[in-house]
């Protein structure tokens, strides 16, 4: 067997073990994307710098075989800024959570490199469509150069700001103390939202990574009309994004954390007067609430 046979062997044994890792035992469609999605593609020549949580840092995989990249690890794309393409099974999850379908269209917010793009890309198929957004430029043009396909857009800009035309998915990759506007008025009927809040308590303040992930939460918001239903999905420490933050915005997620609640959310509501007691968390025209 030649060495791409030896790998795609390699790929479908990990994506075998990345969604039992997340528990997720009936979605073969998202284990054939991440089996034939090809890491190695999105990174560079090896070796890679792969994060280690235990020490605090990034170890170089021994050499440049690709067989490295196929473990449930984070691998820095950009190490000296703590960028990382992400760990495979929270991916796996949040992305069986948004429930992308052939034929969808997909905003991503926050490409990296493109080896999540590709796997959306791969589950809308060449009737869906992928927009994906990244706000660093050189990040932009490697993933424009990783990803040329049909069914694929690469917008270099802020994922707040860019305009997109109405989306069925909307795949956030960045922590943010608020939801753009544009999120929510773009999502689709129907659609769900993949929205990871946190603090500067979480992934800035460089603490353990049970710390960071006690000050980060994904929530997945799904459209109804005008009405938006909330869940929390998960713990989260993740770099933080760009447009979708402030200093004034920073410490109501603070507070909200360190109150605790954020798993009993059921509710976005907009522009509306919700009791403070109902809240979790309330921004400018916003608030994530309880029943």
């Amino acid at each position: 067997m030649d060495r791409q046979g030896e790998l795609s062997i390699i790929r479908a044994a990990y994506a075998k073990q990345i969604l039992a890792a997340t528990r997720i035992m009936d979605n073969a469609r998202l284990e054939a994307a991440f089996s034939a999605t090809r890491r190695e593609d999105f990174l560079g020549p090896g070796p890679w710098p792969i994060f280690r949580f235990f020490r605090g840092g990034y170890a170089p995989t021994p050499d440049a075989d690709p067989f490295y990249l196929y473990t449930d690890d984070l691998i820095g794309i950009l190490p000296d800024r703590h960028i990382n393409n992400g760990q495979p099974s929270l991916h796996a999850y949040l992305i069986h959570r948004a429930s992308p379908a052939a034929g969808e269209r997909v905003v991503h917010i926050g490409t990296g490199t493109g080896y999540y793009t590709a796997i959306l890309a791969h589950l809308v198929g060449p009737s869906g469509r992928v927009t994906g957004i990244e706000y660093d430029s050189k990040l932009a043009a490697r993933t424009k150069a990783n990803l040329a396909q049909p069914n694929v857009q690469i917008v270099e800009g802020d994922g707040a700001l860019v305009s997109f035309d109405e989306a069925d998915v909307i795949y956030v990759n960045a922590g943010c103390t608020r939801p753009a506007e544009s999120w929510l008025d773009r999502l689709a009927d129907g659609g769900r939202l993949i929205l990871p809040m946190t603090s500067d308590q979480g992934f800035a303040a460089k603490k353990s990574p049970e710390r960071m992930a006690s000050a980060g939460a994904v929530f997945r918001i799904e459209r109804h009309g005008q009405d938006y239903f909330a869940s929390w999905i998960s713990p989260v420490a993740i770099f933080p994004c760009a447009g979708s933050r402030d200093e004034v915005s920073e410490r109501a997620p603070a507070d909200a954390f360190a109150s605790g609640g954020w798993q009993r959310v059921t509710r976005l509501y907009r522009d509306q007067e919700i009791p403070a007691e109902r809240c979790w968390l309330r921004g400018s025209g916003w608030c994530l609430a309880y029943s």
